[in-house]
Parts: structure tokens; sequence; C-alpha cells
């Protein structure tokens, strides 16, 4: 009962993210009609119009992303979800209601802002799960997400416009009162020093009485989780000297300045993030149809789309499971080489044409698949359980702005960089950023499955310090 109901929690708080998959796939069955001289709109959109389109809501991402960071630690988890879902319902909402091209751009740039979903959910999950399902869940931001892809194609492709719209911002509403009988999280409570509050929310998502050994336990893990000299104390030192228990808040920043292991923490977290967007299947998903109209002309677009959305959301599925049984440093590794081989594929097919016309489809797939087993899983994964919860907000904010800033550069300069050098030679880039990432991941990653974040620091400590703990 206690893991099926940290299931049931955590699914309501990645439907976030599913909210924010509509909106991010919106352009791709919607570029055609807007750039067409039968728009809905009250007149076809520019050039320039096009790529801010498909690129503003990463621009938006990137405002909202540091704001949640803040709000993380001063509203908690549970409100920062609330809040960060409403700009999705008032997106959806301009949309229905406008046919004007520049209300449409602030409606994707709007939405942006809740785009901190992929920051929020992975730390409220995590921070709810226990370890043996904690990877498992906090995939599953990215399977949701995944799920809101494919019903944004699925809407796209079987509902007129309009219809369309008002499904998504019915949608929208749904998850936002989803999330109101939740929790918080235990640990945002024990950092605010409601300990009382946090043992009640420990028996909420155990689904255990308050009195149990199972909270008493977690409550006593968390508070050696928040002990600042974590990186200097064993267990040990800790019980022979008490009076280090009221030592001083640090500031974030001197935190992070202090602790070697949570700079190393930071930097190999920040480096997943920006490997895994340049290896590129970002830009596939958001110009998902016109790519498959270009790469796959016999074949319906939207079909074509769809299918890469539920290829998507299986293999994150599978790829939920496979983090928490084989681990992430190996499936990051052996993930990104397949996918860079892909992309190699992929490239060279769509330049040359040396295999039947059905090869580039399948490439493609194939490198959704490798790409959703890697680097679309892993990083948000790593990120959400490395850090000390003293930083955990700042640091999951700077792994978001260097994977929003990376969205926004690869998606506005991707179809300048097309017409310039061909589709095909994009994805030998795309290539080299798979084979960088599978490199990076072998010498720096360590392996993180089914550790507490007090363990995982200490694979990030000096070898001195690492000796010590």
């Amino acid at each position: 009962m206690s893991v099926l109901s940290q299931i049931g929690c955590s699914i309501v708080v990645c439907y976030m993210c599913l909210s924010m998959g509509l909106m991010y796939a919106w352009p791709s069955c919607t570029l055609k009609l807007f750039s067409s001289n039968n728009t809905t709109l009250n007149r076809p959109m520019s050039e320039t119009e096009l790529a801010l389109f498909g690129s503003l809501s990463s621009i938006g991402a990137l405002i909202g992303t540091p704001l949640s960071g803040f709000l993380l630690d001063t509203f908690g988890r549970k409100y920062s979800c609330i809040l960060f879902s409403l700009p999705q319902v008032i997106s959806w909402s301009i949309v229905t209601i406008s046919s004007s091209v520049e209300l449409i751009l602030a409606a994707m740039f709007l939405s942006g802002i809740g785009g901190c979903a992929l920051l929020i959910v992975p730390v409220y999950v995590s921070e709810i799960c226990q370890e043996s399902i904690r990877g498992m869940m906090t995939s599953g931001a990215m399977i949701f997400y995944g799920l809101g892809l494919l019903l944004s194609y699925l809407l796209g492709g079987c509902l007129d416009y309009n219809t369309m719209n008002y499904v998504c911002l019915l949608l929208a509403v749904v998850g936002v009162l989803a999330l109101w009988p939740l929790w918080e999280t235990p640990i945002h409570l024990m950092k605010k020093g409601m300990e009382e509050d946090a043992a009640k929310a420990v028996a909420f998502y155990r689904r255990v009485k308050e009195t149990s050994k199972e909270v008493t336990q977690e409550i006593n893990n968390m508070k050696r989780a928040l002990d600042p000299e974590l990186d200097d104390l064993t267990p040990e030192e800790e019980k022979l000297k008490p009076e280090l228990k009221t030592v001083e808040k640090m500031s974030k920043w001197r935190f992070i300045k202090k602790s070697r292991s949570s700079r190393r923490a930071l930097l190999v977290s920040l480096t997943l993030y920006l490997t895994a967007v340049f290896q590129g299947l970002v830009v596939v998903q958001v110009y998902a149809e016109p790519l498959f109209a270009e790469a796959l002309p016999n074949i319906s677009p939207t079909v074509s789309s769809v299918l890469l959305a539920i290829i998507a959301v299986l293999a994150g599925c599978v790829a939920a499971y496979l983090i928490d049984v084989v681990g992430r440093r190996p499936v990051m590794i052996y993930a990104s080489l397949l996918a860079g081989v892909c992309c190699l594929a992929l490239g060279s097919q769509i330049q040359l044409q040396w295999g039947a016309h059905w090869l580039t489809g399948v490439f493609m797939y194939l490198f959704c698949i490798t790409f959703t087993f890697g680097a679309g899983t892993v990083p948000y994964v790593v990120s959400a359980e490395v850090f000390l919860p003293e930083i955990k907000s700042l640091a999951s904010m700077a792994c978001a702005q260097t994977a929003w800033a990376s969205n926004f550069v690869i998606l506005f300069i991707f179809n300048p960089l097309v017409l310039a050098i061909g589709l095909g030679p994009v994805f030998y880039i795309f290539a080299a950023f798979c084979f960088a990432s599978a490199l990076f991941c072998f010498f720096f990653l360590p392996e993180t499955m089914g550790l507490p974040v007090d363990a995982i620091q200490t694979l990030f400590a000096p070898k001195k310090g690492r000796n010590s703990c």
C-alpha cells in the first residue's frame, strides 16, 4: 500500500509535465496552418514569427525557472507546482479566445514559464518516494511529458483547431485541481522546522501511522541529510559533537563554495543537461510534422508524429525500469553511444539516400528510443537525487536554466542551420554530442542507484574525504 500510494501521488505531480507537453508540441501541428493563407489567425505568420513560435516557450522557461528555484523554498513544492501549472491554463485560455498573431506568440511565451515543471516535478517526486522506486518515479516527469506530446499530436490530427484548444484547456484545469489534496514534501517541512507536520507528511505518503517506526526512521534520515557538516563528519563524530547540530545556517552560495562534493555534483549535472539537449531530440519533437514531411513524404506527417510520441512514451517506461535495475551510469553511456550511431546513420541516409526510403523513418524512431533511454531520462533523475536539501532548489534551478537556454538556442538556429548545411549534416552535429556525452559519463558520472543523498555526496567528494566517510 505504501508503494502504491507513492506511485499514485507521483502520477498526480507528473501530470504537470503532461500539461506542459500539450503546449510544447502544439507548434508541430499548427505550423503549416499559421503560415498559410488559410490561417485561422488574423494574418499568416512570417518566417521570424514561425521561428519564435517554436522557441518562445524556452525564453519563458528561462524566466520562470529562476523564479521557481526561489519559490520552491519559499512556498514549498506543492504550491510551486500549483502556481506554475496556472500558466498553461492562462495560455490555452488566450489561444481559445484570440486570433491575433501577437497574442498567440505571447501565449507561447507564457506557457514557457510553466516549463519549470521539469525542475519542480523531479524535486517533488524524489522527496516523497523511497529509494527503491525513486529513480523510476522521478523519470515519470519525462514519461508524462512524452504523453503530453502524444496527446497533442493526436488531438491535432483528429480534432479541428477550436475543439483541440478547448480540450487542452480542460486538461490543464484538471491538472491544477488534482494537486490540491496532496501534502507538502516531508523534507521541505523539516527544513522549515516543522517536524510534526513532516511526520504527518511521511505518514500520508507511506500510508502508516504517525507513531510508527518507519516514520521515526525517515525523520532521523532527514535530520542527517540536513546536517551542514555532512562533508566533514561521520555519524560517529556527529554523536560525539552534538553542539554542531545548532550551527548557524549557511546561505546556499556559501554552502556550495564550502562543499567540494556539491560543486562536483553540480558540474556533472550541468554537463549532462547541456549534452542531452544538443543530442537533438527536442528539435524532432517540436518540429515533428514538418520534419517527417521532408524525411517521409509518402507517409502522413500526423501518423509519423503520433508514432514518434508513442515510441517515446514506451521507451520512457522501459528507461524508468532500467535505471533502477541496471543503473544510471551504464544506461546513459550505452544509450548515448547508440544514439550517436543512429544520428550518423540518419544523417547519411537523408544526405546520400543510400538505402530504401523507409529507413529514414526507422533511424529516426531508433534515435528517439536510444535518446529516451539515456539523455531523455537520466539527467533529470540524477539532478533530483545528487544534491543535499540545503542547495537542492538552487542547484536544480541552475540545471534547468542550462537546459532551457540550450533548448532556445537549438530550436532557434535549427531552421537556419538546415537551410545553410542541409538536414543530414545537422544530425552529424547531434552525433558528436551523443559521443561526447557517453565519454563524459564514462569518466565522471558515478552510480547513484538506490543510495541516499549523504552516500551519493561521498561519491563526489575528494578521495581523502571519501575515505573518511
